[in-house]
């Protein structure tokens, strides 16, 4: 069986859509479940969830969506369980035999989808992220992103061994591990025995640290998954806002166990100096517009105040840091609340 786990938080925007694509599956009803951990819901999510006919519906009373993963995962029941946002929409009904076909040999222990999605009518901005291929302009510069990239026209800027199968890659991952694990990953439950995934589940640290226990494999699916990503730039400032104070908060906390020093500190510095001079940032954004598709070609222009956003976001956390404010965890309160 496989578990579809997908935490929420105030989503009815987009969660009756990623409960229909789930449904709409070309595999037996009886062979997969729909788990969706709340975090305290004001709006019409639950209503939308039991609606939709999911199988669980718990609690997550620490809030976040890592937190969410674990309450889900504790809920479940499948051999296989499939990490799902409120916000992602499986593409297709064959989404989800693909993504577990790769489960025949037994030494691949998770699978990801190689690519995002760019639907014609989503946002501009939702868009250019799809085509970007990551949610955190940094990661290009430090080479660490795991879906194919506009800007490259790769699915990571890592050096990581290949092998070709029918329908996917396996990866042979050692020191070089990228930031695998969100919006679609899959995996086997037998490899929560051998890596700390409670009370947080931090997606890209769990994938790294079954990799470094020898769980195995993973496989990169040729297949997509679109993810509703800041339809508004208000929205992205708000999303990094949140992400530097969680990892400073969790970093300090010692939950964050994902090898960041291995590769980040070269990649900032090209990442300040880029922004500095300018015009690297513009060659990137004529590299995204030259190889993204027909269509998507104009989205480029939001490269720069994506990049400039997120410099002085991450700037000004770090400062705080330097300067002795102890780090707190964002505030959920008011997440995605109406206004």
């Amino acid at each position: 069986m496989v578990s579809f786990v997908i935490p929420t938080l105030n989503s009815e925007r987009t969660l009756g859509e990623c409960l229909d694509a789930i449904l709409a599956q070309d595999f037996p009803r009886e062979d997969y479940e729909i788990v969706v951990a709340d975090a305290g819901s004001s709006d019409a999510t639950l209503e939308i969830a039991r609606a939709k006919g999911v199988d669980v519906v718990c609690g997550n009373p620490l809030k976040t969506g890592e937190a969410g993963k674990t309450a889900g995962i504790k809920a479940s029941r499948g051999d296989l369980i499939a990490l799902v946002d409120s916000d992602n929409i499986l593409p297709d009904a064959g989404w989800l035999r693909a993504m577990t076909a790769p489960f025949a040999d037994d030494s691949i222990f998770a699978t990801e989808p190689i690519r995002y999605s760019a639907r014609r009518d989503d946002p501009s901005l939702t868009r250019y992220f799809a085509e970007l291929g990551m949610n955190d302009p940094v990661c290009l510069f430090v080479g660490n992103y795991d879906r194919h990239c506009a800007v490259t026209g790769r699915w990571t800027g890592l050096d990581v061994p290949t092998e070709r199968r029918d329908g996917y890659l396996k990866l042979g991952i050692g020191s070089g591990m990228p930031t695998i694990g969100a919006n679609g990953f899959v995996f086997r439950r037998r490899i929560l025995d051998k890596v700390m995934w409670a009370p947080y589940f931090f997606d890209i640290d769990v994938a790294a640290a079954a990799v470094a226990a020898g769980c195995g494999a993973i496989a990169k699916v040729e297949t997509s998954i679109v993810h509703l990503y800041c339809a508004k730039f208000g929205d992205f400032t708000r999303k990094q806002r949140r992400r530097i104070r969680d990892f400073l908060f969790f970093a300090k906390t010692k939950e964050r166990t994902y090898p960041w020093k291995e590769q980040r500190r070269g990649g900032i510095v090209l990442f300040v100096l880029s922004a500095m001079f300018v015009l690297p940032l513009v060659v990137q954004a004529l590299l995204f517009a030259a190889r993204a598709p027909r269509g998507s070609k104009s989205l480029a222009w939001w490269h720069l105040p994506v990049c400039y956003a997120t410099l002085w976001i991450y700037g000004t956390g770090v400062l705080s840091k330097l300067v002795g404010i102890r780090p707190r965890m964002a505030d959920r309160s008011d997440w995605q609340k109406k206004s």
